[in-house]
């Protein structure tokens, strides 16, 4: 999900939606990993709560959640994209259980006007006890 530029987006009302599709709010949901206020305890999660960080324009969060053999220096995030649904399509492994797992995923945008997706079959694993992105793969 790399629409590029370096201006966050407005976070979503307290009582909205979470943007990961989750029926909580945002700030009891995906909220709550990107304040630090604890961590996915799922693949699947992780990546609900990445694409609620693209959404909500969080680059830390997208950063500190990416395997350090893996991760770019930043992360520009393109403030003509707005990041509106996700749609998981499949999961492998990823649980509590696990220490390796995949999501396939199809994110939704609107650019500029005109409305896309993009689809990523994306892994994920357990580095130092939390779930992080590897890649795509």
């Amino acid at each position: 999900m790399s629409r590029r530029s370096s201006r966050s987006q407005a976070l979503p009302a307290p009582a909205a939606s979470c943007p990961c599709g989750l029926p909580s709010p945002y700030r009891d949901c995906c909220g709550r990993l990107h304040r630090g206020e604890g961590a996915a305890p799922t693949a699947e999660l992780l990546m609900r709560s990445r694409f609620s960080a693209f959404s909500v324009g969080d680059e830390g969060y997208l950063l500190r959640t990416w395997h350090p053999a893996t991760r770019p220096p930043r992360v520009d995030l393109d403030r003509a994209t707005r990041w509106v649904r996700l749609e998981v399509l499949e999961t492998t492994g990823g649980s509590t259980f696990h220490t390796e797992g995949t999501v396939r995923f199809r994110a939704h945008y609107v650019d500029r006007g005109s409305a896309g997706h993009m689809e990523e079959h994306s892994r994920f694993v357990r580095h130092e006890g939390d779930w992080v992105y590897v890649g795509a793969l």
